[in-house]
């Protein structure tokens, strides 16, 4: 069992909860998005329930930023920020992306809080969310608004970036697998061994931070 001074907050209350949020909307999403998609699944919609869950679904992907501002808007910022800004370390961090792939994480290009491939990750999922919400709202109530052929394109770019966002959650539970991050989404905590090994920048701003006050004391004695 891991001591308290191994352990180092990775996730706050407030990001886990919009994470979880994200998760099971988007997987409601997807879910019920299949039975309207797939004719071989349209029994299982009957009543329009599938279709109800997945109006409520929307409703709750939408309120994800919205959660994430209110309730945390720095680290909202910080990972806006973040997801869209790469460094020296970061594309030679990419020149080794393979080994990563493989499970190989030790003596790569020192990393911040959010490696390079989580940046990436991130931005994707960034522009493929806003894809997603922005056509999808057109689809719900714009359907009389526009004419069948941009309603046919918004349906295309919809069902495209919906298939991005699966990708791109396949690779995400991969890598968390392979690397043992789930437990951080559920208590928030990582080891200092996992994050020295992972986010040596972060870890070292972490460290720098904490010793300021012990600093301070000494000089003030």
């Amino acid at each position: 069992m891991k001591g308290k001074a191994d352990l180092i907050l990775r996730f706050s209350r407030a990001q886990r909860a919009v994470h979880w949020l994200l998760t099971v909307s988007f997987f409601l999403l997807t879910l019920t998005g299949l039975v309207l998609l797939v004719p071989t699944l349209s029994g299982l919609g009957t009543g329009g329930i599938s279709r109800l869950l997945h109006r409520i679904g929307a409703v709750a992907f939408l309120a994800v930023p919205v959660c994430y501002a209110l309730f945390d808007g720095r680290g909202f910022k910080h990972l806006i920020y973040d997801s869209f800004h790469f460094d020296k370390d970061d594309l030679r961090w990419f020149a080794q992306m393979p080994r990563y792939v493989l499970g190989h994480a030790k003596n790569l290009p020192p990393q911040g809080r959010i490696n390079a491939g989580e940046k990436l990750h991130h931005a994707t999922l960034i522009l493929m969310y806003l894809v997603i919400c922005l056509s999808g709202l057109a689809l719900w109530l714009g359907k009389d608004l526009v004419s069948a052929s941009l309603f046919g394109w918004m349906l295309v770019a919809h069902d495209v970036a919906m298939f991005v966002m699966v990708l791109l959650t396949i690779g995400h539970l991969y890598f968390a697998l392979v690397y043992g991050a789930v437990g951080a989404m559920v208590t928030g905590y990582v080891t200092r061994a996992y994050a020295n090994m992972e986010h040596p920048k972060w870890l070292a701003q972490l460290d720098a931070a904490a010793s300021r006050p012990a600093r301070k004391e000494e000089q003030a004695s």
